[in-house]
């Protein structure tokens, strides 16, 4: 099984609009870019075309494959395919994690998501987040509120063991 990401961190970003990416997150990206080798710095993927979402979504290589896949098994020409290929396409772009362990966010990247001095790295399994500290606290709470109004049955964990059933795993 492939590294995930986990955890959260929180990151100054200087004038340069450098980020640095959390070691655990650099090791999912090597493992997850099938070009990397020792001595090299991996590649990813940024996506930022996602509707009501206040964040940049990172992909490893591999992770974002996994998406164009899906995208290409819709019927060519269609209306959604065509919707999805123009939202996670022309609305991504492919960086590298520089020798300091860094990746540089654009000035309009920045801007559109309002990050200035610090960035909110939040992992998301297979693919990372990244906030405003401001935009993901807001977002945490709404998060948090929605989970207190569940039902003990709609515990979300309780989607777990409904995953497991629907895969054939049993329990």
């Amino acid at each position: 099984m492939a590294r995930r990401f986990r955890g959260e961190w929180q990151h100054k970003v200087d004038a340069k609009g450098r980020v640095s990416i959390p070691a655990p997150f650099r090791r999912a990206l090597e493992e997850g870019d099938p070009d990397f080798r020792d001595g090299d710095n991996p590649n990813l993927v940024l996506v930022f075309g996602r509707k009501n979402k206040k964040c940049i979504e990172g992909y490893s290589i591999r992770s974002m494959d996994e998406v164009d896949e899906m995208i290409a098994s819709l019927p060519r020409y269609s209306r959604d395919r065509e919707a999805l290929e123009r939202s996670i396409n022309t609305k991504s772009s492919q960086v590298q994690v520089d020798e300091n362990g860094r990746i540089v966010l654009s000035a309009r990247l920045r801007q559109m998501f309002g990050i200035e001095k610090e960035a909110m790295l939040a992992g998301m399994g297979d693919k990372f987040q990244i906030w405003s500290p401001e935009a993901y606290e807001a977002d945490q709470a709404e998060l948090d509120e929605w989970m207190a109004e569940q039902d003990d049955a709609d515990d979300p964990f309780a989607l777990l063991d409904r995953a497991r059933l629907g895969a054939g795993l049993g329990g």
